[in-house]
């Protein structure tokens, strides 16, 4: 795949993902995964030690649906929604069939009441494969946030 093409795929996928979270189509989130994906969230400072732990470890895309369904039916918080804005990726590269990119984003969180904020902001370090329709899927996503605090309303996927 041309650099040009990949660069295309990668902002396209990440576009539709961010739209997904953003419309409350939860249910569509692990779609955009590998079955034996790696999702997890956690902080620049952590990311910059090599520290693996995260706020959000998920290893499959069978956690990332019990993820989903936990937010339907078992986890209780206050009613909010997001909007990311995601960039386009800094950098993006395919080598032997594992396309890697880093994308810089900015989430807002608007609450029930109206009020919205600047929520988190970072970015995501990604591997993709190609699924056997030919589209990009995300193999590994470590979504690397600016900031080491967290709130606790941290619910929604990234």
């Amino acid at each position: 795949m041309k650099p040009s093409d990949l660069l295309f795929s990668i902002s396209l996928l990440n576009s539709q993902y961010a739209h997904t979270i953003d419309t409350d189509h939860l249910e569509e989130w692990p779609d955009y995964f590998t079955d034996d994906c790696l999702y997890t969230i956690t902080s620049f400072d952590n990311h910059a030690k090599g520290l693996e732990t995260g706020i959000v470890y998920c290893d499959s895309k069978g956690m990332l649906k019990d993820r989903v369904s936990g937010l339907r039916e078992a986890n209780i918080y206050e009613e909010h929604r997001y909007r990311h804005l995601v960039m386009m990726p800094t950098r993006a590269e395919a080598v032997d069939g594992v396309a890697k990119s880093e994308t810089p984003f900015a989430v807002y969180r608007i609450m029930r009441d109206g009020r919205t904020s600047l929520f988190v902001t970072g970015f995501y370090q990604d591997e993709f494969r190609t699924g056997s329709d030919g589209t990009l899927r995300i193999a590994k996503r470590i979504v690397v946030c600016d900031s080491s605090v967290f709130d606790t309303l941290l619910a929604i996927p990234l």
